[in-house]
């Protein structure tokens, strides 16, 4: 069964409960980075051979900035699902661009990481705040970027499959809205199609630190 038809049977079967549960809706940003990776190039038909290692910046606040958002339903007050979509980015940097010659190297719109998250949450722990964490599984469909030696890879693709973990605490306004803040990691593992013929693989971590806001229904 495909990741996509899996999500649909999970969605389509908890409705009814879903319904009944609180629903929180989140929508959050931060500061982002990202550690140097290992890259290969292989198999293409203008570009060589290539094995380096990409220094990457994460330039948050950059157009289109870095953000996320996520539906989230409380099944009880402390156990919840829900699904998250975190635009994460990285730029190679410019030793990285020397290095391999390369014009133009992004996953700048970004490295989109989409996931479905389980969430333990302690309310009312520390006075009014609520320490949460939460993991997921899911998909990396980035943007992916690339152009050197008069090519030119430049779209969406759907990547490989990613992780995402997350710790914080919340502070409810009133009984309707919520700011958050959190520590996130994501885990892609991404092979991309070059349009001429060859693969670019790399597997991207990412730390950010987030502030938010929820709505409660």
């Amino acid at each position: 069964m495909s990741l996509s038809r899996l999500l649909s049977a999970i969605a389509i079967a908890t409705l009814p409960a879903a319904a009944s549960a609180e629903m929180e809706l989140s929508f959050y940003g931060g500061a982002q980075s990202a550690p140097h990776t290992n890259v290969t190039v292989s198999g293409d038909s203008v570009l060589p051979d290539l094995e380096f290692t990409a220094g990457w910046d994460g330039r948050s606040l950059a157009m289109p900035p870095y953000y996320g958002v996520r539906a989230t339903w409380w099944r009880t007050d402390t156990w919840g699902w829900g699904f998250d979509i975190n635009h994460a980015k990285v730029y190679a940097d410019d030793e990285t661009l020397a290095e391999t010659g390369y014009d133009h190297l992004e996953f700048s719109d970004g490295l989109n990481i989409l996931t479905v998250n389980a969430y333990r949450r302690w309310p009312g722990r520390w006075n009014n705040f609520t320490p949460y964490v939460g993991a997921g599984l899911g998909i990396a469909v980035p943007h992916f970027e690339l152009i050197d030696e008069g090519t030119e890879t430049w779209g969406y693709q759907y990547t490989g499959p990613a992780i995402a973990l997350m710790a914080g605490t919340s502070y409810d306004i009133n009984d309707t809205w919520s700011v958050f803040a959190e520590y996130k990691f994501t885990f892609s593992m991404n092979t991309a199609k070059l349009d001429t013929g060859g693969t670019f693989e790399t597997n991207i971590p990412t730390n950010a630190l987030n502030i938010g806001v929820a709505y409660k229904f």
